[in-house]
This record gives C-alpha cells, sequence and structure tokens, in this order.
C-alpha cells in the first residue's frame, strides 16, 4: 500500500509539474524602495520593476516588455520630474548596461577600469542622475526578461528598424499615460544601436503619438543612416587607430608624449585636409603622395608603411585589432574597447578569435544583474535574463533615422541633441560620430543645439570610475540646460 501511494504522488506531481509553464506575465509590477547618496545628498526612491504589454490592433497583448522604473520620492510635484527613458542596442541586448554600470542608483562592483572582480556584487552609485530626474530602463523584445506572447505573432512586427520604432513608440506613450509623466520634460537616452532607436523614435513620437522630447542623448552612437563609403567611410578610422596607439604607447615619442585631447587635433585635421582628397583618388593618385600619405598614417596608428601600402591606405579594423600589438607580446585589442587585451590561437591572422572586451563584461555583469533583479528588487520569474537576445534577422533597410532626428529638431525648437563616444570605441568610434553629428543638420542653423563629449575609454565609458564622474555630469548638466524656464515659449 505505501508503495503505491509512493507512485501515486509521484503521478500527481508530474502532472503537476507538467501543467506548469514558463511564460512571461503581460502585465504585472513589483514596487520596491531604495535609497543613494548622490553629489552629498540622500534621498529615498520607489523601483518598479515589471512587464507592460505590447498590443495589436485589436487590444490583444502579443508581448510583454519588461522595464525598470525609480522615481525619486522626495520632490514636491513627481508629475513634472524630467523622466529620462533609457535604451541600449545590439539590436538584441538588454538594458543592463547603462542600468547597472552608468545612470542607475546602483551600479555593479568593478575595478577602477572595469574589469571584473570577485565577489559578485552591486553597491551604491553616488553619480547617479536619479537626483535630477527619473529613469526608466525599458528591454525591447527577446531581451532582458522581454517576450513575445503569441507564437505565431510576426517577428516582422519587432524585429527591423522602423518595426522597432513604430512599436517601442506605442508602448512608451502608454507606459508615460500610466505613470502620469505627461506634464514632465522628456529625455530618450540610446547606447550603440539603442542610438539609432531613440533618434527614430524622437519624431515617431512627435508626429505619431504627439509627444514632444527635450533632449536625445546618444551614447556611442551608430552611423544612424547617414551616408558615408569609399575614401570617406575608410579614412575616419585613422582617428581612433591613434587614439588606440597612444594609450598603447605605439606612437612615436613626441606623439606619445603630448597629452591624448591634444594630439588627436593633429590627426583629424589631416584625415579632413590630406587623407580622404588622397585616397578620393584611388589608384590614380602619385606614387609620391602615396607614400606620404602612407607614411603619416604609420605615425598617426602605431604600424607599419609598408602594411598601410599593402592595403592600399585602407586598413580595416578588424585587422588594426589584430596588427598593432602583433610584435609586441601577441596581444589582440578589444572592438568596443580597445584598452582591452585577448590572446589568440595564433598571432597570425587578419582578425582577433574573440572580443576580449565583451567577454570580460558579459563576466561581470550577467551575475550582477540576475541577482540585483531577484533578490533586490524582488522580481522573480524563470524566464531567462537575455543579455543577447535572438532578434535575426534584422530588417535594416530605410534607416533614416539621422534625417528623422534632425526634422524632429526643425519641429520642436525645444530639443537638443548631445552625443558621448569613447576615444578607445573601435566599433562606433568617436571621430564618426563627429562626422555624424555634422551631417545631420546640413544648413548649420541648428548646431547650437547639438555638443559632442569624449571620454578616456572606450564603448561604454562609463566602466572607467573617472568618466563614470564626468559623463554623468554631462547628462545632468544637459538636463538642466535643456529644461526651459518656466513660461519660455517654443519657438524660433
Amino acid at each position: 500500500m505505501k508503495n503505491v501511494l509512493v507512485i501515486l504522488a509521484l503521478i500527481i506531481g508530474t502532472q503537476g509539474f507538467a501543467q506548469k509553464v514558463r511564460k512571461l506575465q503581460a502585465d504585472s509590477t513589483i514596487v520596491t524602495t531604495g535609497e543613494v547618496t548622490v553629489k552629498g545628498k540622500r534621498f529615498p526612491y520607489t523601483v518598479s520593476t515589471g512587464t507592460q504589454p505590447v498590443w495589436d490592433e485589436d487590444g490583444k497583448a502579443i508581448a510583454a516588455l519588461e522595464y525598470t522604473y525609480y522615481e525619486r520620492t522626495d520632490v514636491t510635484n513627481r508629475a513634472t520630474r524630467p523622466l529620462v527613458i533609457s535604451f541600449n542596442g545590439g539590436p538584441g541586448s538588454a538594458s543592463v548596461w547603462m542600468h547597472i554600470a552608468y545612470t542607475g542608483p546602483r551600479i555593479l562592483e568593478i575595478d577602477n577600469e572595469g574589469y571584473p572582480v570577485q565577489p559578485y556584487g552591486i553597491r551604491e552609485n553616488p553619480n547617479s542622475i536619479l537626483d535630477v530626474a527619473d529613469i526608466v530602463y525599458v528591454n525591447p523584445v527577446n531581451t532582458g526578461y522581454s517576450r513575445i506572447l503569441i507564437k505565431d505573432t510576426p517577428k516582422e512586427k519587432f524585429f527591423g528598424v522602423n518595426a522597432d520604432i513604430k512599436y517601442l513608440g506605442e508602448w512608451l506613450t502608454n507606459f508615460v499615460t500610466r505613470k502620469n509623466k505627461w506634464q514632465a520634460a522628456k529625455y530618450l537616452i540610446g547606447e550603440s544601436y539603442g542610438t539609432t532607436r531613440v533618434a527614430g523614435l524622437a519624431l515617431e513620437l512627435q508626429n505619431a503619438h504627439w509627444m514632444y522630447l527635450n533632449g536625445v542623448i546618444l551614447v556611442s552612437p551608430t552611423e544612424l543612416g547617414i551616408e558615408r563609403g569609399g575614401p570617406v567611410e575608410a579614412a575616419l578610422n585613422l582617428p581612433y587607430f591613434a587614439a588606440a596607439a597612444w594609450y598603447h604607447k605605439m606612437l612615436p615619442p613626441d606623439l606619445q608624449a603630448k597629452d591624448l585631447t591634444d594630439m588627436l587635433p593633429e590627426v583629424e585635421e589631416f584625415t579632413l585636409n590630406e587623407l580622404i582628397p588622397g585616397m578620393a583618388r584611388g589608384g590614380f593618385i602619385t606614387e609620391t603622395k602615396r607614400r606620404e600619405l602612407a607614411a603619416k598614417m604609420a605615425r598617426y596608428s602605431g604600424m607599419s608603411e609598408k602594411i598601410i601600402l599593402q592595403h592600399n591606405l585602407d586598413v580595416p579594423a578588424q585587422f588594426f585589432w589584430k596588427e598593432l600589438l602583433r610584435e609586441k607580446g601577441g596581444y589582440t585589442i578589444g572592438r568596443l574597447d580597445s584598452r582591452y587585451k585577448g590572446i589568440d590561437m595564433k598571432e597570425a591572422g587578419v582578425a582577433p578569435d574573440y572580443n576580449s572586451e565583451l567577454t570580460s563584461w558579459l563576466h561581470s555583469f550577467t551575475p550582477a544583474i540576475n541577482y540585483y533583479l531577484r533578490e533586490v528588487l524582488k522580481y522573480k520569474t524563470d524566464i531567462k535574463y537575455n543579455m543577447f537576445g535572438p532578434v535575426n534577422p534584422w530588417d535594416r533597410s530605410n534607416d533614416n533615422t539621422g534625417r528623422n532626428l534632425r526634422l524632429a529638431m526643425a519641429e520642436n525648437p525645444y530639443l537638443n541633441v548631445m552625443f558621448q563616444s569613447g576615444y578607445y570605441d573601435g566599433a562606433t568610434q568617436y571621430f564618426n560620430a563627429k562626422y555624424t553629428m555634422w551631417q545631420i543638420d546640413p544648413s548649420g542653423k541648428m548646431k547650437d543645439r547639438f555638443s559632442f563629449k569624449g571620454y578616456r575609454s572606450g564603448h561604454m565609458m562609463y566602466l572607467r570610475a573617472e568618466d563614470l564622474v564626468t559623463a554623468n555630469d554631462d547628462i545632468r548638466e544637459f538636463i538642466l540646460k535643456s529644461t526651459p524656464k518656466k513660461g519660455q515659449p517654443a519657438k524660433y
């Protein structure tokens, strides 16, 4: 009889287990509280961690987006307090990076240069921008805990430049309504591909949802659909090459003796005034001029003149990551942050075996975000947290996000834009970011509403302790300057 009861219990238990489905709730919220000291002042805040649906045309929830929303609570009028809406990139990347390493009130434990340390953990962020604005970190479909809810929903509704912008615009409008933030000055911040997203959202929110912004912050921006190619695209690599070579002490003594930001303007001027015109002549440039350009490129890049001539002056970035330290220890350097070194199976080759910086970041961020969401913010689910989720194929056609950002600025005199770039970022390079900024508004009529900030680190400039302070201060100043005085009209 005892054996029968055991077997029966096992059957019932198995049936109960089989009925459970690992599925995200379409609409959920867990609220916790915390305190943080920023700029010497301690204040309280609430954190809402949860999901909000993506609706289809018939009002059916077809996906759920997970978000984390921070509100400072010791303020008089929370409805008018500025709101910062934060996205990361990929596409397919979760919002984890800026959430627990940049602007939020809690950041992960890393060393002062951004490398992993153990035990893994979370600590207060004394540089958070929560002192001046509420912040929401949003995970698009298939990133973080966000998921499609209806299995047969066409993925084309989510996975593409314009599809992404369209459904997120609708989702954000609903979020702002639910949280009573229509009166607030609003800011979008995006990192990497997230800059494509927020540049497009600026116009989408204005024209489709009548939501007008005060600012867009582009962290390590993509090309935003701004055309470049041929000689321009190739030549724009050189200032980044110079920065990375300077960091690794691969430049001639006279350049190495200069500070980074004193050295780079010389390289930038050479790139614009000599290298682009020279490369535009292609195979019809004189041999004397070709060698003259190659000699200067070698001087500025840490590579040999021979290597540069073998590439017809056009050295791919991935080759540079492999080549720069080939004769100095045989290390590779990181794509997203060239301060990081890697070890390949062979010193020979034309590209690194792996991204040394990204593996380092995943090492420290993954345990931190899983611990923080579950144990500190009390949001517990059996859904896997996707640091990078499946979003391919991604439709990159008709990317007009840079031009759309310009139109949004033209339509809205309040709207300002700030670029933030790390000098050692080899993927979304700082000089390419400057070029994008210059090309967004060819008329120059709005150039006083653009600003550029450079930092002595890479793609995630905030991982370096010194830049974490400066970059957050730059955002804080940007918000304060772009929030108009009471009664100040939006007009030309």
